[in-house]
């Protein structure tokens, strides 16, 4: 009797210990919602936190993956963990590449997720593309707002161009062969450049010089010496010089002589000389009539006996003005003349007019 008892009290003890393992092992399983990079899956699990979901899933995750509830979460029935693992993108903006990590699907919520704006931007990819867990390569040139200076007037540009000559020629702006531009066309556009271009062209320019002409000397026996006429008439050439200008925004900045081409050439001028001697002709005696008047002392008086005395209107030794010279037949000046014809001239005077009229001063002296 006793020993049914024993047997009955062990059997009730391993029922019970038995009851209660199974029960644990009910309370352990819990039911969880797991959604990788968007796919979700439902999976029954005796994990007591989140690193051992994943464990069990085998979901492996790293440094730059999101893990929501994060690591070391204790599970709960009807628990949903997230995992997003990370994508590097090799980002390269306005020619400067860099690395970043998101966790973001597309490449739109890739670019809000790292804080870069890219209204107005161009980009290598879609910005609906999908980033894959590989990574992806992406190049963005951001738009920047220019100035360009050309033709005369001030154009802003806002371009998203890589190279400052590819916004040129989206704004239709044209270079000729040998424009200059203040920066390089394969440098980058930043906000707040000046681009200056300045036109260069060139044309051809005329000039024409004058050729003095010469003078030819032809000697003539049959004329007198003194003797000069000109035979031809001598004319000035023309020289065309042609010389390449090079303008900057129209105005001249270099000149270059191109060619030298003589159009119309000089005309000589001729004059012909006579060397044929001059005959001698006797010279010109002046008889001065002896009067009895002191013509020397008249002189005296007069010039101090300086035939070659000039103290305009007045010349010579008796102080003729030259109407008066005339008018008794002298030629040229009185003080040129020699003393003879001075003292002729004094006595034609003498004999057609009024000594006192003549010699107010000096006159009585004649009678000396």
């Amino acid at each position: 009797m006793r020993k049914r008892l024993i047997a009955s009290v062990g059997l009730g003890v391993v029922a019970t210990a038995v009851a209660v393992g199974v029960g644990g092992y009910i309370w352990l399983d819990k039911s969880v919602t797991l959604v990788v990079d968007g796919q979700t899956r439902h999976v029954h699990t005796h994990a007591r936190n989140v690193d051992g979901l994943l464990a069990s899933a085998k979901v492996r995750v790293g440094p730059h993956d999101d893990v929501r509830p994060a690591l070391g979460t204790s599970l709960q029935d009807g628990t949903t963990v997230q995992v997003t693992h990370g994508r590097q993108l090799f980002l390269t903006v306005d020619g400067q590449t860099r690395t970043v990590w998101v966790t973001a699907n597309s490449v739109d919520e890739a670019l809000r997720q790292i804080g870069l704006r890219t209204a107005g931007a161009a980009l290598s990819v879609d910005r609906f593309a999908r980033v894959p867990l590989s990574g992806l390569r992406i190049s963005i040139d951001l738009p920047h707002t220019i100035r360009v200076d050309v033709d005369g007037q001030t154009r802003t540009l806002v371009t998203n161009k890589e190279t400052i000559g590819a916004a040129l020629v989206e704004a239709g702006i044209s270079l000729n062969a040998g424009d200059q531009v203040s920066v390089p066309l394969a440098s980058r556009p930043t906000d707040g450049l000046t681009v200056v271009i300045v036109r260069i062209t060139s044309g051809d320019v005329l000039e024409r010089v004058p050729i003095p002409f010469t003078t030819v000397k032809k000697y003539d026996s049959s004329l007198y010496v003194g003797t000069r006429r000109i035979a031809q008439a001598g004319q000035n050439g023309v020289l065309v010089r042609t010389y390449r200008v090079v303008y900057a925004d129209g105005v001249p900045r270099s000149k270059t002589l191109v060619s030298s081409e003589v159009s119309v050439p000089a005309t000589p001028q001729v004059i012909v000389v006579g060397t044929k001697p001059v005959p001698v002709a006797p010279a010109t005696t002046y008889h001065v009539k002896a009067d009895g008047l002191n013509w020397a002392a008249l002189a005296r008086c007069e010039s101090g006996g300086r035939a070659d005395l000039v103290d305009p209107p007045f010349y010579g030794l008796y102080q003729f003005r030259l109407s008066t010279w005339r008018a008794v037949g002298g030629q040229g000046l009185p003080s040129d003349a020699s003393p003879a014809e001075q003292t002729y001239r004094a006595q034609l005077l003498f004999q057609r007019s009024d000594w006192r009229t003549q010699w107010p001063v000096c006159g009585h002296y004649l009678f000396s």
